[in-house]
């Protein structure tokens, strides 16, 4: 009982820390930057897509099966979302805050509708399956398996983070805070603003199509269902849970909100009828969207966002430096 306990302790952080390395993409653009996207569930989709074509074993009616090790695989996601992101991001970047969301949600339907209708590269809504796992010699002992998936994805968001952390830090970061703050008055500093927006757009993309492929190898089956318009609604609330502009925040917020969507859906399970399961299924987005109101009405920035004051002094250190 005890080993079951660890096993689906660890299976829970692991999904968890999948949607944490989603949630730092989504920071590096609006929480940095100031990019509004609601395109989320499209770039995931593309890494997922992508990783489980490079790396699933030859099927005679499908396209991709090139049998690639794992770690080709993320790499192949990561590079064909911020491929994606960049052309995406050339063509709207300029577009006000309202105008990209819109873009941002036709790029993810689009990728939707990819999904569904091109079987011979997709599997249609059949989707793909037998996408190999790391650490597949260890399925016979779930505890053994769980744990090491667990410390396959904590590495990646560790590395993530510090890499991440250091950006944030650096002129190039600062940059990205001073166009969210006031784009204009970077521009006067000679600071090209669209460059490092599409730096940042691409860069954000990329990380998502990571966390897609980490989530399609974690499974083993991904289909057009599990990349909905509502993982995007999740992950902005992990963020904004978190705190917009956080690292840590970003981690924090996707581990909380992801552990009330999992006791939600757990209730539903133990306390709802078989029959009525399927419509009682919304009172999870009911139980996010009260979690949400509930933080903001406590704590505005979110848990450990950053507020007014801790702006003004970054940007005075900023000004410090330069001079």
């Amino acid at each position: 009982m005890t080993l079951d306990i660890l096993a689906y302790g660890a299976f829970f952080l692991s999904m968890a820390l999948t949607y944490a390395i989603i949630s730092l993409g989504l920071n590096v653009q609006w929480g940095m930057t100031g990019l509004f996207n609601v395109g989320i569930a499209g770039f995931v989709a593309v890494g997922a897509y992508t990783s489980a074509l490079l790396t699933t074993p030859p099927v005679a009616d499908r396209f991709g099966g090139f049998d690639l090790p794992v770690i080709i695989g993320w790499l192949g996601a990561a590079l064909v979302a911020g491929l994606l992101s960049f052309a995406i991001g050339a063509l709207t970047i300029r577009l006000r805050s309202d105008y990209l969301a819109i873009a941002t949600f036709g790029v993810a339907v689009t990728v939707q509708l990819c999904m569904l209708n091109l079987q011979g590269v997709t599997g249609g809504a059949f989707g793909i399956g037998f996408i190999p796992r790391p650490f597949a010699s260890l399925q016979g002992n779930s505890l053994l398996f769980s744990l090491a998936n667990l410390a396959v994805i904590a590495l990646v968001v560790v590395l993530l983070h510090v890499a991440l952390q250091h950006l944030a830090k650096s002129p190039w970061g600062r940059v990205l805070r001073a166009i969210r703050e006031d784009e204009i008055a970077a521009q006067t500093l000679g600071k090209r603003a669209i460059r490092f927006r599409l730096q940042a757009f691409t860069l954000g993309g990329a990380i998502m199509g990571l966390a897609g492929a980490c989530q399609a190898h974690f499974i083993g089956f991904i289909a057009p269902d599990n990349y909905m318009p509502i993982l995007t609604f999740q992950v902005w609330a992990m963020l904004i849970v978190g705190g917009s502009g956080s690292n840590r925040g970003a981690i924090a917020g996707a581990v909380l909100v992801w552990g009330l969507w999992a006791l939600s859906a757990a209730a539903v399970s133990a306390f709802i009828p078989a029959d009525q399961q399927a419509r009682a299924a919304s009172l999870q987005i009911v139980a996010i969207g009260v979690g949400l109101c509930l933080v903001l009405l406590w704590r505005p920035q979110g848990l450990f966002g950053e507020t007014a004051a801790s702006i003004r002094l970054a940007l005075k250190r900023s000004t410090a430096r330069k001079e």
